[in-house]
């Protein structure tokens, strides 16, 4: 079939077509919303889930109910070179300027552009509010951090509030943040719950997040929700693959569904990487279980080439081992002791490849001495294409 018509999205965060089995996600969103709206304090949402699973895409969507709502937003992805406070400080600057700033003293909008001018002075880059008016001493220039922002948060939420709507933070890949960051920023989303201001934070990253939470600070659970989301039900899983292609008076066979559905494992993303492949190589109208057959190895091709390999490509020898030995057990998760086992190595001498595998996010704890992958099918992907050789196994060599 015309593949310029092709309705699947297999683009990361792209929206697919019939954005199924996140009901409860968004319904929790719109209430938080709401809620923020009429003065009631709100806990801020984190998203957790491997990758995959469509966490970008739902979080695009968030923005999307909050700006019909009329709430001003800032969005962006944590990664381990983000700079964390310019971030957010060029967020703070484009949703104060769009709270149409009144040159008034009693005008919350104006002092809270005071507030970021003394949060912000001037970045390591040069970069300035470009605003003129004076920094407002005494607030967001303590040099800590954590109590700089959360004056920053108040600020921009006492602003929000005049104007009678709200500030939503969207910031991907949460677990990326520097312990010390993800503290000032739990400590201000408490200062503004504590006063009910109209201001959340609202982010997604992977499953380790909630731990991740608790060790920054205490109560961090009594500040956020972490909704999980994971793979689709085989309903929601069979809508988004067929209602896209109905639209366009193309139909599925039930084996054709069933069969891509046994192979995704009714992940988002692999989903619509299958109705791609599918569709291009089907002549149609009806998509058979033999096109399903003919298009798996495309599909095959086209996950390890882009999707896994880009994971695989950033991990040390060792820590290919470490992964190999993981898959190399089957399905996880896996007990770390059997990994060592595996590696006819100590648990203490594969430590190191484990934190760091942790920490660029291939992998994850959990619960205490489990280990698992953070994308799925990683381990069939391993097996393919790295078996597990014990043998000349070579050290991290202290890389990262």
């Amino acid at each position: 079939m015309n593949p310029i018509t092709n309705p699947y999205t297999p683009g990361a965060g792209s929206r697919p077509p019939a954005l199924t089995g996140r009901d409860a996600q968004i319904t929790a969103f719109q209430v938080l919303v709401e809620r923020l709206r009429v003065g009631r304090s709100a806990k801020s949402l984190l998203v957790i889930g491997l990758r995959g699973v469509g966490k970008t895409v739902l979080l695009n969507k968030f923005r999307d109910l909050a700006e019909s709502a009329g709430f001003r937003t800032g969005q962006t992805e944590i990664t381990h070179e983000t700079h964390f406070k310019e971030t957010i400080a060029r967020m703070a600057r484009r949703i104060i300027l769009s709270l149409d700033v009144k040159e008034k003293v009693r005008d919350a909008a104006w002092r809270a552009v005071g507030v970021l001018k003394a949060f912000n002075v001037k970045t390591p880059e040069g970069y300035e509010l470009g605003l003129n008016i004076e920094a407002l001493r005494g607030t967001a220039d303590s040099g800590i951090f954590s109590e700089d922002l959360s004056d920053l948060f108040v600020a921009l939420g006492e602003a929000a509030k005049e104007r009678h709507s709200g500030v939503i933070f969207l910031l991907d890949e949460v677990q990326c943040l520097p312990p010390k960051d993800f503290e000032a920023l739990i400590s201000a989303a408490h200062q503004v719950m504590q006063k009910s201001l109209p201001l959340a934070v609202v982010g997604a990253g992977l499953p380790q997040l909630p731990k991740l939470a608790g060790e920054a600070k205490s109560y961090a659970e009594r500040l956020f929700d972490f909704p999980p989301i994971g793979k689709l039900s085989s309903e929601d899983a069979k809508a988004a693959l067929e209602q896209p292609a109905r639209e366009q008076g193309v139909r599925y066979d039930p084996a054709a569904t069933q069969a891509i559905i046994e192979f995704t494992k009714g992940y988002p993303y692999f989903l619509q990487e299958y109705g791609t492949h599918v569709w291009n190589l089907s002549a149609g109208p009806r998509i058979t279980a033999r096109d399903v057959a003919a298009a798996k190895a495309n599909v095959l091709a086209q996950l390890d080439e882009n999707f896994f390999r880009v994971r695989i490509d950033r991990a040390t020898p060792a820590q290919k081992q470490y992964l190999a030995a993981m898959a190399s057990l089957g399905s996880g998760p896996y007990k770390t002791s059997d990994i060592a086992d595996a590696l006819d190595k100590s648990a203490t001498t594969v430590a190191p490849s484990r934190s760091r595998l942790i920490s660029k996010g291939h992998i994850y704890a959990p619960s205490h001495a489990l280990t698992d992958f953070t994308v799925p099918m990683f381990d069939d992907y391993m097996r393919r294409n790295y078996p597990l050789a014990v043998k000349g196994a070579t050290g991290d060599q202290g890389r990262s």
